[in-house]
């Protein structure tokens, strides 16, 4: 698909500028910490009093509902939601209905297949910044053959708009493509961030040439992540490099969506559409009725009813991995470690 981008750099900027100057000024609604912490993960960096560490610990799930318009649909209580885990019924002991801040990781393709898309790849990035929460940590990898972590190394994230700004405009593509470590450095990083939600917004092809790490290692961490992760893919049909679908992939597997914007003005719509949605989840958490911590990968469905019997669709994370027992785990179980 050819991209037909006729915005100018300098038009892009100035209108995203525009766009960040107005931020969501109304429907914040900032609510206290909550006992957020996905299926037992993050434990060594979550500093809330909170944190529950039993066996496999508590899941929570970020769950977006649309009706068939494709509208988002709010005002729902704990009592419209249904979660089930290996089609097992959860009983749900944590619900949020309002915005609260999240850690926010922009991964920007930075390689030479983006040079003609690079003034769109500014856009998405600058885009998603001017409509996100003030309160909101955001952090900046960029990656061609190396990753880059853009802000500056005492400094793991960011609320400043123009920090933000001043690490996308100075990007200049060049080299080959390392998606995959990309990915993996920053799931790794989204760990330490302290949001109620957590998620990776990807611009890029999908297209990989340069990593050490394998496709399945990002999807291995992504399973056992409680990250989000949305894409928007910027492609042209003169890179035979380009693997959409890889990302497609990404973000059906963690509940997040997937884009594929043709120019300019769809890109930055796209990016508005992303902030806006994050902003208006409903945030599930349960204890699983399946204490077994045995490594493997439960399948959730979360499913929602209105009380005027119409019909709503879910979009959520399709499950997550559970860690395998520690040594002392096995050995409190009466097996003596092996």
């Amino acid at each position: 698909m050819t991209l037909k981008f006729k915005v100018s750099a300098l038009l892009a900027i100035a209108l995203l500028t525009l766009i960040a100057g107005r931020a969501l000024k109304g429907g914040l609604h900032p609510v206290k910490p909550s006992t957020v912490l996905a299926a037992g993960f993050n434990e060594e960096k979550q500093p809330s009093p909170y944190t529950i560490r039993v066996g496999v610990g508590l899941a929570v799930l970020p769950v977006t509902v649309t009706d068939n318009h494709h509208h988002r649909v709010g005002g729902l209580t704990k009592d419209n939601f249904q979660v089930l885990e290996d089609g097992r019924p959860q009983k749900i002991i944590i619900f949020e209905g309002q915005d609260a801040p999240v850690t926010v990781g922009l991964v920007v393709d930075n390689s030479l297949s983006m040079e003609p898309k690079r003034n769109a790849v500014v856009a998405a990035a600058l885009a998603f910044v001017g409509s996100s929460n003030p309160q909101d940590q955001i952090f900046v990898v960029t990656f061609n053959q190396t990753i880059h972590m853009e802000l500056p190394q005492n400094e793991p994230f960011t609320k400043s708009p123009q920090e933000l700004r001043n690490a996308l405009l100075k990007l200049q593509p060049m080299g080959e493509t390392a998606l995959y470590d990309a990915l993996i450095v920053a799931l790794d990083h989204l760990k330490t961030g302290t949001g109620e939600r957590k998620y990776l917004i990807v611009v890029s092809d999908g297209g990989d040439n340069a990593s050490r790490r394998t496709l399945a290692d990002v999807v291995n961490l992504a399973k056992s992540s409680d990250a989000e992760i949305y894409s928007v893919a910027i492609i042209n049909e003169n890179y035979s490099d380009e693997n959409p679908d890889v990302l497609r992939k990404l973000s059906k597997l963690t509940g997040g969506e997937y884009f594929q914007p043709e120019a300019v003005p769809e890109v930055i719509d796209t990016c508005k559409t992303i902030a806006r949605g994050i902003r208006q989840q409903y945030t599930l958490g349960y204890v699983p009725s399946n204490q077994e911590a045995n490594g493997r990968f439960r399948k959730v469905k979360v499913i929602a009813s209105a009380p005027n019997s119409v019909k709503l669709h879910v979009r959520t994370r399709e499950g997550y991995m559970v860690p395998p027992p520690t040594l002392a785990q096995a050995a409190s179980s009466g097996d003596g470690g092996r």
